[in-house]
C-alpha cells in the first residue's frame, strides 16, 4: 500500500500538469529577464534572488506564448506609424498587456 501511494505521488509531482506552467519558460527567456531586471535594480545578489523570483511568480500565473504575445505588444507600441496603432486600441491586445502587468505586479508584491 506504502507503494502505491508513493508512487502516486510521485506520478503527480513528475506529470507536466504539475509543473508545466513554471517550466514552459525557455532558459534563455528566464536569463533575460533576470539580467534586465538586474541591470534595472542595482546587479545585487540580493537583486539576483528577487528577479529569479519574480520571473518565477510571472511564469506561474502566464504561459510563455502569453508573456512572448505581451513583450511582443509592448515593444509593437513603442514604434510610430501605422503599424503601432493596431497594436494601440485593439481590447485583445490590452488584455494581453494588462495580464502581463498584473503577473509582475503580484511578482514584485511578493518578490521584491
Amino acid at each position: 500500500m506504502k507503494r502505491m501511494a508513493a508512487g502516486c505521488c510521485i506520478a503527480l509531482l513528475t506529470s507536466p500538469a504539475a509543473g508545466q506552467s513554471v517550466n514552459d519558460y525557455p532558459t534563455n527567456a528566464r536569463v533575460e529577464y533576470v539580467t534586465t531586471c538586474m541591470a534595472t535594480n542595482g546587479g545585487t545578489r540580493e537583486m539576483l534572488d528577487r528577479c529569479s523570483c519574480a520571473i518565477d511568480r510571472i511564469a506561474e500565473i502566464l504561459p510563455y506564448d502569453g508573456y512572448v504575445g505581451a513583450e511582443t505588444i509592448l515593444r509593437m507600441q513603442q514604434t510610430s506609424g501605422e503599424r503601432s496603432s493596431m497594436f494601440k486600441g485593439m481590447a485583445q491586445m490590452n488584455e494581453t498587456v494588462a495580464t502581463l502587468r498584473r503577473a509582475e505586479a503580484e511578482a514584485e508584491i511578493i518578490c521584491f
